[in-house]
């Protein structure tokens, strides 16, 4: 092969992703994260994963890796801490539980993830951003309520329940929540509430609902049943990270 193809490759080609395992702490409490870097040096975006209530998995990994090959630093949050993965539903309900009673805790434990991206070298403090899955997306949808230091946050098939706020500030995060449109999790008195509140706010937000799509609709680990409430569902997966991307692309562009 000629050294003009060779070099016609490596230039189309995107350079893959390379993550590792990222320890990194809540006070006492040890978390596990994983972390992955693009291949371009520079100062880039972070992005924070948060999981769904499986706890820290190859699917959040794997997003990380997606999210480098596009030029991101991400980082797998862990929430629950370092060796705490739920070996099953009924685990995995109590540990989401917990961090969805206590919202001020799984904020705390949001804020650390930050920090430990922020504290990455190539990482641009002033341009990060968290998405999430599931229990994530509620989470991601937290880090905005909360004020904290993100440009935007992305909510996939994520929980829209809150409790109200009255003196709650305006949310200066750019908010893009991706729905299942037929997800039972999620009630339509549930998605009313969810945007009343936020036009409340004076929220940036768009509200996307993929038509056919259950809850987990990007994880296909959760199956193809959607009659079981939870399943994957190819279009939804695939049209819902586009949306994600454009929104990044809008989000990160320097002025």
């Amino acid at each position: 092969m000629s050294r003009s193809i060779l070099a016609l490759l490596f230039t189309v080609l995107p350079a893959m992703a390379a993550g590792q395992p990222l320890g990194y702490q809540d006070g006492a409490v040890k978390l596990a994260g994983y972390l992955a870097r693009p291949a371009a040096k520079g100062a880039a975006p972070g992005v924070l994963v948060i999981h769904q209530w499986m706890g820290l998995s190859d699917h959040e990994r794997g997003v990380a890796d997606r999210l480098a090959e596009l030029g991101y630093v991400a980082l797998a949050a862990d929430i629950y801490g370092e060796g705490v993965r739920p070996a099953n539903t009924q685990e995995a309900a109590a540990q989401a539980t917990r961090y969805k009673g206590d919202r001020a805790l799984y904020r705390q434990r949001i804020q650390a993830g930050l920090d430990a991206l922020k504290a990455q070298p190539g990482v641009d403090p002033a341009r990060l951003a968290v998405i999430g899955f599931c229990f994530g997306g509620t989470g991601a949808i937290e880090a905005a309520r909360a004020g904290m230091p993100v440009k935007g946050v992305v909510s996939f098939h994520g929980g829209l329940d809150f409790t109200p706020d009255p003196k709650a500030a305006p949310i200066a995060a750019k908010m893009l929540v991706c729905h299942g449109a037929v997800d039972p999790n999620v009630p339509p008195s549930q998605v009313a509430a969810f945007e009343e509140d936020m036009r409340r706010l004076k929220a940036d937000y768009t509200f996307i609902a993929y038509a056919g799509a259950v809850h987990a609709f990007t994880q296909k680990e959760a199956g193809h049943d959607p009659s079981k409430g939870a399943a994957y569902q190819e279009a939804a997966a695939r049209r819902s990270w586009q949306h994600m991307k454009d929104f990044f692309m809008e989000l990160f562009a320097r002025p």
